[in-house]
């Protein structure tokens, strides 16, 4: 029992080092949103059917459906926390009379 639960420690060791979005028992939660949203994507950029539905949906072309793909490969996500505080602060600068343009 002692050497099987040995052996699959020793693969998912192998695993983690292997490739980078397996993650491991010290991840952060922004690491592995990262790992899971830059996955995502790659693997909508990989099927072309992905692409033209998204370019359907967006009512834009394949071309620049597969363009703002790879700008948000690129582009880091963003960490929960500051979107929250963000958003606080906006609402603060509602109250006090600022003016926000609408989305």
């Amino acid at each position: 029992m002692a050497s099987t639960e040995k052996n699959f420690y020793a693969q998912l060791e192998h695993l983690q080092s292997r490739y980078v979005g397996t993650g491991h028992p010290d991840i952060s939660r922004r690491e592995w949103m990262a790992n899971m949203n830059r996955d995502s994507l790659a693997c909508y950029l990989g099927h072309a059917d992905m692409v033209t539905f998204f370019a359907v949906a967006e009512g834009s072309s394949v071309v620049r459906a597969r363009f703002s793909l790879v700008e948000s490969v690129a582009r880091p996500v963003a960490d929960l926390d500051e979107v929250k505080r963000a958003r606080e602060q906006d609402d603060r600068e509602d109250d006090r009379g600022g003016k926000r343009l609408a989305a």
